[in-house]
């Protein structure tokens, strides 16, 4: 028995009879219809070889669709395409036959009796001996597209069975010799077309188009839904594997059987089974205070799994059929909406929506669809044997109407923003902070969407709740703020004060927010017009804060790079920041360029290779860069005028971690006259001296002489030593004379 509401609601739809197949078929006599191709004429019936050698002579190759491309590949479909403006469709009968056709199928396809079936020519198929067309699936033409219709034209041929599959099942269909075969079929089903062995198939295909809408049935059947409905929402929600509680949930998903795409996703449009379970669902929304909306849903199941008739141990190879495996039990599964119809059934839009299991009702499990794609994993040891199956699942949302708000809000923020300006500006101020309120317990995750932040500020600042603003704006970083928000930043910190501006922006730097190389490209193209904008504006101390922010980004990047002992990885690093640094004092006040000049005197000279590569840009002349460029001068200057190292000293100046093992390298290093080092180390001591060496990127060779036990650990002191030395003084006796020739008062002030 059912233990929850949703499992219940899930067995009640289930257990509704089926209203229609996937499919269907029906045979009408050939004479009625009559029919003629450009180039060719009359096409009497059932049709012979020399007239079908006619219609391929004046056909092409057919195409096919792959994603947005349309290809033409013989080894996907192998047939001959006429176009529809080639055929001409006619006869006394043919118009009466069409239209008791389509109301045939609307009933066995299960449609709605106010559906109005209509038959759009789309193309004549001529397939000759050998020629097919492998497993696919048609792509919906027409927002009003649900399926489509093959009319085989009579024909003495063999092969070219015309196969449909979906959820499991699977019909064959074969043309008659001596009459008008008709075949129906949902558009999201797979179907194939079978080699040919002799004569020809000819067909004509037609995209099915629906209109009308599918009224709602009576409050009767649906009451017992109803009661499920409201006990799932007044229930907390406990998940598939724990037994706590969670709160209420906010939603419930109905995963339907059909495939539909954005374009078809509609009320009307809904097939089969699908929209018998929609207008109960609706009908039971509506007596429960619900709202409900159509979804596109993108499931992934994680499965225990054997290949039939396999074994646990055997490897899998690649061309064994991931489906042809027996499910053992279901692992995990993830469930993602990325599009939904609004409630009013008037537009759509795209989201992002992870959907947990105790929010999901399923009547047909996704285990008796044919997914479109799967991945097995064999023996894993503790993992198992696995297999991924994904499928792509309509689903109808439902939600109480007291919750809409937050159900919506937490898969879109677009629409939440824009709602609670609607809101203010209706007049509705205590409705919209009581709505911005409800967003708490999610909106850090899905509230930072590109291009929100200056829709954020306007409802921030126009709530007048200083943490509920706070709340709003707290899921942006610092990369996200240009120019063009210094205005609502204005408007905030004029609402809300200092202090509290101060810990938004924060939020906005810190280090949950360090996005790497993002942070540098922000300092470099949007740092300094935005303060600009800002004190222009009357808010010097929003200015100051962003700066100082950065600042703190700035200061860290060049504690960590000015360390590095390891030139080719420390020089590229601290030459990327060059252009950030000058930015950055151009942004900031008096106040903070002279912490920023000071902090960089007391950096250790590595930093010269962030600064000079800073004085040499075009932009250079910022204030705060005089100070630099005395700075730089003096230690230029002091590099210069070192001492040369005398040939015969081979000592290096090197402090280790503090263990035996380094202070018997450290006592090496140090020597003026030993070059080459024996020293007899295991394999641990080995790896610890290699790792000390090469950190500190000392000019130190070393090798591992494999003979006896331990083996030895050879270290020699290389000519590196000279030419590092005698480079730096070259190097920064050529910036120093740069120095003087472009900043000949700045540096001469050393």
């Amino acid at each position: 028995m059912a233990k929850t509401a949703r499992e219940r609601l899930a067995r009640l739809l289930g257990d509704s009879e089926p209203t229609g197949s996937f499919s269907a078929q029906l045979l009408a006599p050939a004479q009625l219809l009559q029919l003629e191709v450009s180039g060719v004429g009359p096409v009497r019936l059932p049709l012979r070889a020399p007239l079908a050698k006619k219609l391929i002579a004046v056909a092409r190759p057919a195409m096919f669709g792959r994603g947005e491309e349309t290809l033409t590949d013989t080894n996907v479909r192998d047939t001959w395409e006429l176009t529809p403006d080639q055929i001409t469709l006619g006869g006394p009968g043919w118009t009466a036959l069409m239209n008791r056709a389509l109301e045939h199928f609307r009933d066995e396809l299960g449609l709605p009796q106010t559906s109005c079936l209509r038959a759009e020519p789309h193309s004549m198929l001529v397939y000759g001996k050998g020629q097919f067309f492998l497993p696919h699936q048609d792509s919906e033409k027409d927002d009003a597209m649900v399926g489509t219709l093959v009319v085989s034209l009579p024909s003495a041929h063999t092969g070219g069975e015309l196969v449909i599959d979906h959820a499991g099942e699977s019909i064959a269909y074969r043309a008659s010799k001596e009459e008008l075969t008709f075949v129906a079929f949902y558009a999201d089903c797979r179907h194939q077309v079978t080699p040919v062995r002799s004569g020809y198939r000819v067909t004509l295909t037609f995209n099915l188009l629906a209109g009308t809408e599918t009224p709602a049935p009576e409050a009767g059947p649906a009451t017992e839904l109803a009661q499920c409905l409201t006990e799932h929402f007044t229930t907390p929600a406990t998940p598939r594997y724990q037994s706590r509680d969670l709160g209420l949930p906010n939603r419930l998903v109905f995963l339907l059987d059909h495939e539909y795409t954005q374009r078809g996703l509609n009320w009307r449009r809904l097939k089969g089974v699908d929209a018998e379970r929609a207008a109960l669902v609706r009908a039971a929304a509506e007596q429960a205070g619900c709202e409900t909306v159509l979804a596109l849903a993108e499931v992934k199941e994680t499965w225990d799994a054997l290949p039939a008739d396999g074994d646990r141990w055997d490897d899998y190879h690649e061309d064994e059929d991931p489906d042809d495996f027996e499910l053992n039990g279901l692992i995990d599964d993830e469930i993602t909406l990325g599009w939904w119809t609004n409630p009013d059934g008037t537009g759509s839009e795209p989201i992002s929506l992870y959907v947990p299991d105790y929010e999901v009702c399923a009547p047909t499990p996704s285990a008796h669809l044919t997914p479109y794609q799967s991945e097995y994993e064999g023996y894993m040891g503790n993992y198992g044997n696995t297999l991924d199956r994904w499928y792509r699942r309509a689903a109808i949302v439902v939600w109480p109407r007291d919750r809409a708000f937050a159900a919506r809000a937490e898969a879109g923020s677009q629409w939440t923003l824009h709602e609670l300006r609607d809101r203010i500006d209706a007049g509705d101020r205590e409705g919209a902070r009581a709505a911005a309120e409800s967003l708490a317990p999610f909106w850090n995750k899905v509230g930072a969407q590109a291009g929100l932040l200056g829709a954020a500020l306007d409802v921030a600042a126009s709530l007048d709740v200083a943490g509920t603003a706070a709340m709003l704006l707290e899921p942006f970083r610092a990369e996200t703020v240009t120019q063009d928000h210094a205005d609502g930043l204005a408007a905030v910190a004029g609402r809300y004060g200092d202090e509290w501006t101060r810990n938004v922006i924060d939020g906005w730097l810190g280090p949950g927010h360090h996005y790497g190389t993002d942070r540098s490209e922000w300092v470099n193209n949007n740092l300094p017009g935005l303060c600009g904008t800002l004190r222009a504006l009357g808010n010097p101390e929003v200015a100051r804060l962003l700066a100082a922010g950065a600042w703190r980004w700035m200061d860290d990047q060049l504690r960590l790079w000015t360390t590095i002992a390891r030139s080719e990885v420390r020089q590229p690093q601290l030459e990327i920041l060059s252009s950030p640094l000058v930015r950055l004092l151009e942004a900031a006040d008096d106040a903070l360029r002279d912490e920023i000049t000071g902090a960089l005197r007391e950096c250790g000279d590595t930093v010269l290779e962030c600064l000079m590569p800073a004085l040499r840009l075009p932009d250079a002349r910022a204030a705060g860069l005089d100070t630099v460029a005395r700075d730089c001068a003096q230690r230029l200057a002091t590099i210069v005028a070192r001492p040369l190292r005398d040939e015969d000293n081979w000592s290096i100046e090197w402090t280790g971690c503090g263990c035996d093992r380094c202070d018997t390298l450290r006592t090496f290093l140090g020597s003026r006259s030993q070059r080459i080092f024996e020293w007899p180390l295991a394999t641990a001591g080995r790896q610890h001296v290699h790792t000390r060496i090469d950190s500190a990127g000392l000019p130190v060779r070393h090798r591992t002489r494999r003979q006896g036990r331990p083996y030895t650990l050879v270290l020699t002191k290389t000519d590196e030593l000279f030419t590092r030395a005698t480079n730096a003084r070259h190097k920064a006796a050529t910036d120093l004379a740069w120095l003087t020739s472009t900043r000949g008062d700045a540096s001469a002030r050393t």
